[in-house]
């Protein structure tokens, strides 16, 4: 079939295949670049598909000839129908992996169910015996508790008052205010329960308590800091608060861990075009100030990139270098004192009339559709194209 993108919103609702290994195959390729390095062994990614976990899992495969199993939830494809961006991105992967002799396995599911962790457990048990790496990555809006069975949905709103500020529709370039009304009843316990720390630590509890954590072991889970400009509606909103969960349970992983050295991590990344981030309000304006000006400074990175400089400058150091709460910054350039002062020039002056110009607005377009395979240099987007693509290593 002939494949476009078909957007609604903050969303595409087709996905390329072709596009999607192209991309794949340039992370490997920037990963194989730099050669050999020191990292984990066996990895499991849970939220393994797109974004930073997609990295993690390609920086850990081809940067340190890691053993890899992927979870995640994607829809795969059927006759006429693409599957999500994230089942081509893991084919992609996964075919690369295999060709050179990496393990490589996944499974695809609902992560917060206690099925998938079981079915999971029993794969790093027969295949793997002990793992030394968990990368916790999952950005899922919703949740259904393993336990309780109540389904929770998390909000990305302001606490206290209402916020308004400037946004960008990314599809048309028009800057326009917007008022975000205030978290309220249960949206902030709602918000914690889905993209706290709850489900990562009930990952690592179940792992081990199977006994199957290495001597060392390491756990790293994302976050998010970002600038004053975005604190009402990110960091101080009902998302900060699922945020600062996760934090504080990196502490509480780390404590239950000591018996095998172990130690759980949060790494604070920089803002970057992902489905998560454009769903975000004021988010895109941000991040296309930010993107014109890191560029010009050379020191823009993509998700491989950042993921890279974790894992060779950070994470597998003898001694990790973290700030005063315990995380790892690798956001440290964007939060560079001369960036963020550009970013806020910039912000008072943007408009619809002259954001092409301040910003790098063509930039978030390109990486917006890039996710989703769509844009990439070389691929042929008129070329009849096979949507039913499967993953070599899925576990049915």
């Amino acid at each position: 079939m002939i494949i476009e993108p078909r957007t609604r919103g903050f969303i595409c609702t087709t996905a390329h295949p072709t596009g999607c290994a192209e991309n794949v195959k340039a992370q490997i390729g920037y990963i194989k670049s730099k050669g050999l390095n020191k990292g984990p062994k066996k990895v499991l990614v849970i939220g393994a598909s797109t974004g930073f976990g997609l990295a993690s899992r390609i920086t850990s495969a081809f940067g340190s000839n890691a053993s890899t199993i992927g979870v995640f939830f994607e829809k795969p494809p059927s006759e006429g129908r693409t599957a999500s961006t994230g089942w081509y991105n893991t084919a992609a992967f996964e075919t690369e992996a295999h060709k050179e002799g990496l393990y490589a396995k996944s499974i695809n599911g609902d992560a917060f169910s206690n099925e998938i962790k079981a079915k999971t457990l029993e794969l790093i048990k027969t295949d793997l015996g002990k793992i030394d790496m968990v990368v916790y990555s999952l950005a899922s809006p919703v949740r259904t508790h393993p336990e309780t069975g109540v389904r929770y949905k998390s909000t990305l709103k302001p606490i206290g008052n209402s916020y308004t500020n400037k946004t960008v529709d990314f599809h048309t370039g028009e800057v326009k205010d917007i008022t975000i009304a205030p978290a309220e009843g249960d949206d902030v316990a709602n918000t914690v329960t889905v993209m706290g720390g709850e489900d990562w630590q009930l990952w690592i509890d179940a792992l081990q308590e199977a006994d199957l954590l290495s001597e060392n072991f390491k756990t790293v889970a994302y976050s998010y800091i970002g600038p004053k400009l975005t604190e009402p509606v990110y960091r101080k909103g009902t998302i900060g608060m699922a945020k600062d969960h996760l934090e504080e349970t990196a502490f509480t992983i780390t404590e239950s861990l000591k018996q095998i050295n172990g130690k759980a991590y949060i790494s604070v990344n920089k803002a970057l075009v992902t489905q998560s981030s454009a769903a975000i309000p004021v988010i895109p304006l941000y991040i296309s100030l930010l993107y014109k000006i890191m560029k010009r400074e050379g020191i823009h990175e993509g998700c491989i990139e950042q993921i890279h400089r974790l894992y060779q400058d950070r994470l597998f150091l003898d001694a990790v270098p973290t700030d005063e709460q315990g995380r790892i910054r690798i956001d440290d350039w964007e939060m560079r004192a001369d960036v963020q002062e550009q970013v806020a020039k910039l912000w008072q002056e943007a408009t619809t009339e002259n954001l092409s110009k301040i910003g790098d607005l063509e930039g978030y377009r390109t990486d917006f559709f890039n996710l989703f395979g769509f844009h990439v240099e070389g691929v042929d987007y008129k070329e009849d194209t096979n949507e039913i693509v499967r993953i070599p290593g899925l576990k049915e």
